[in-house]
């Protein structure tokens, strides 16, 4: 089972605990600085990173599937590349998602392969040359912003707008991948999921192209108003979606949190069908967590997707427009 985040690493102080792993940090960012030096494979096509800075859920894959579309709605054929987290194959493969489970490719790349081919592999200039090689005109990247295996032509940084940068420390004294200067120095873009809650898009710097989105519920939601549900989700921060159906005029009778990618048991799956039968409950959850649970079960369960929705319309067109200058 994956761990959850320290909670230190959320409170905008450094305290104690950071205080004591900053050495650890230090070794992780200088291994982190050194492996970034590497020059990267540049493929044939455009390759555009949806990233981000820190540990655990920020939208990064709502904002490539919301990319992804807008790249299809140009007349494009993009493909998608993920390491596959979570999955026991090691790739390079593309996801079939009538063959392939959770459990072999992830629970990420199984979404995202609904909306376009979408490859695993941990050597993303691997999979590059596969996509490309099976008609990919151009890439987008969910996640892999720290790895340098491929070149990236367009990266954008994904933040939690309620989250920010946490305590601003590297792990393990904190939630970040690296040094927020270092990411934005290789950064054209930051897109804040959610509210702003830490000025961010006043103090990012100005060279950056910024952008803000917020996590709307998609039309199933209409019909779970006044209904007796329990929610549960295994995504980087269950809370966003707990959150979201309140937001939404649904009031769970009860959360049920689970670790980011959970692989759900057969003891999990007795314990929601137990609260399903219980009278008029209804079980809702979110989209990657479905592609986890077994079919006849799954048929059981009202699925939440979720959409963007853009502060400024015209912001991800901009983006595109920076992927694609001249077209």
């Amino acid at each position: 089972m994956r761990l959850r985040a320290p909670r230190f690493w959320s409170v905008p102080r450094v305290g104690p605990a950071a205080f004591m792993l900053r050495p650890l940090a230090g070794i992780a960012t200088r291994l982190t600085r050194r492996r970034m030096t590497r020059e990267g494979y540049r493929a044939v096509v455009p390759v555009l990173c949806c990233g981000n800075v820190t540990a655990g859920g920020t939208g990064k894959t709502p904002l490539t599937l919301d990319l992804v579309q807008r790249l299809k709605d140009r007349g494009h054929s993009p493909h998608i590349l993920s390491r596959g987290h979570g999955g026991r194959e090691k790739g390079p493969l593309e996801v079939n998602p009538g063959r392939s489970s959770a459990r072999d490719v992830g629970d990420e790349p199984l979404l995202l392969a609904k909306a376009a081919p979408t490859w695993v592999g941990a050597d993303r200039a691997q999979t590059a040359r596969l996509a490309i090689g099976q008609g990919a005109d151009c890439l987008v990247m969910d996640d892999g912003f720290q790895n340098p295996g491929l070149h990236k032509d367009l990266s954008v940084l994904v933040v939690d707008g309620a989250v920010g940068f946490g305590n601003g420390q590297v792990m393990p004294a904190g939630p970040l991948r690296e040094p927020v200067l270092d990411a934005l120095k290789r950064a054209q873009c930051v897109v804040i999921i959610g509210e702003d809650r830490h000025g961010l898009l006043l103090t990012l710097p100005p060279f950056l192209f910024k952008a803000q989105a917020r996590l709307v519920p998609g039309p199933e939601i209409r019909g779970l108003q006044g209904r007796r549900v329990v929610a549960f989700a295994g995504i980087g921060r269950p809370d966003k979606f707990f959150t979201m159906l309140q937001d939404a005029g649904v009031s769970p009778v009860r959360c049920l949190p689970f670790p980011d990618h959970h692989a759900y048991s057969a003891n999990d799956i007795q314990r929601l069908e137990t609260l399903r039968r219980e009278s008029g409950t209804t079980l809702v959850t979110t989209a990657k967590d479905a592609v986890k649970l077994p079919p006849a079960f799954r048929a059981q369960v009202t699925v939440i997707n979720v959409e963007l929705l853009w502060s400024d319309p015209k912001a991800p067109d901009h983006i595109l427009d920076l992927l694609f200058p001249h077209s």
